[in-house]
């Protein structure tokens, strides 16, 4: 038996608003608001980075997990949006955990799906005995083109799962992947933003692999959508994740409490697990999570997670998702946004 042990989320704490980013373009900020269900999306200061949220969501997983660092024998980061094209994230993190030198170390790259690809591999790490601890980080600072219909929904945060065989959080009752070669969305090496597929990146990439894993899962489990609690999917917009909820048969109260999409924007790599922290934060033993991730190009990694008793005395220990979420926000306009983001690049 193996499974989470600990698990943390960082959120940047600035904001900033569908109605600012559509004033600057010219574009209807009420199709966005209601079309794809957006009000605002985290933006991450000057400094911060998918290494510098990456560690901070990583603190809290071991503060829930009450570990010695040292015995973490691998961690992964999953991210689109790594600070250097040839230098790991991966081993900043361990070296500000204490985990080094004795680790195994990889960044990881599968877009969206980047974060619960090291979930994976971590996960079966510990299931087959090579490693005590494995750590698992989905975390990014999410691109969109200015004007694009990404730039209303690309945000930032961090999602962060530390895996064991002894005090769990949630046991890890199945997993399972689902994946095609759709090419809905792409970046070519010295492209600064990315490109998607438009309408294509829902029919046939996002559904089919997103409901592929899901109903590909329940029945490798033998378990249909009534019997859990929760369903966490992955959040591009505020549509899909509900849309996908409804053609599966969940109920939309299984899918809320990680539904953070409206007010956080797609954090790419830290979407779904965020999901997932979110929804820990509220849930009962033994309830069960279905957690569906997707990653564009194209693929789905689904978890069930059955949570225990220990969840009770460990969600306090570092802040909640939720929290996080609402609180001390600070409001951007679009051309502090702009700089922060770094849209604006200066003549050499």
């Amino acid at each position: 038996m193996a499974g989470i042990i600990g698990y943390g989320a960082y959120i940047p704490r600035n904001r900033i608003k569908v109605e600012e980013i559509a004033k600057v373009w010219g574009a209807d900020a009420p199709s966005y608001k209601k079309g794809l269900m957006l009000e605002e999306k985290s933006v991450p200061s000057p400094d911060q980075d998918t290494i510098t949220m990456s560690v901070e969501a990583a603190r809290s997983a071991l503060k829930r997990a009450g570990i010695d660092p040292r015995e973490i024998g691998a961690v992964y980061v999953g991210s689109e949006s790594h600070p250097y094209a040839v230098k790991p994230s991966g081993t900043v993190l361990a070296e500000a955990l204490g985990a080094t030198p004795e680790c195994h170390t990889a960044d990881l790259e599968f877009a969206c799906k980047a974060g619960s690809e090291g979930m994976f591999i971590a996960l079966n790490l510990v299931r087959s005995g090579a490693v005590k601890y494995g750590l698992a980080v989905g975390a990014d600072t999410s691109q969109g083109a200015p004007g694009d219909a990404l730039e209303y929904s690309t945000a930032a945060g961090a999602a962060a799962f530390l895996f064991g065989k002894d005090d769990l959080v949630a046991e890890a009752v199945e997993t399972y992947a689902f994946m095609t070669d759709t090419p809905d969305f792409w970046r070519r090496e010295y492209m600064y933003y990315p490109r998607h597929g438009g309408r294509f990146t829902g029919d046939p990439a996002y559904f089919k692999h997103t409901t592929g894993a899901a109903v590909g899962i329940m029945a490798k489990a033998k378990l249909k959508p009534a019997d859990f609690a929760y369903v966490v999917f992955h959040q591009p917009n505020g549509k899909f994740p509900l849309r996908a909820g409804e053609i599966l048969g969940f109920a939309r109260k299984q899918i809320e409490p990680g539904w953070l999409v409206n007010r956080l924007g797609n954090t790419y790599s830290g979407s779904s697990p965020l999901g997932l922290t979110a929804t820990l934060d509220i849930a009962k033993p033994d309830d069960l999570v279905l957690m569906v991730s997707y990653g564009s190009g194209a693929g789905s990694d689904a978890f069930i997670w059955r949570v225990t008793g220990r969840i009770d005395k460990v969600r306090n220990l570092a802040p909640r998702t939720r929290d996080l979420l609402d609180g001390n926000k600070v409001y951007l306009d679009y051309g502090v946004y702009a700089k922060f983001r770094r849209k604006i690049r200066k003549a050499e």
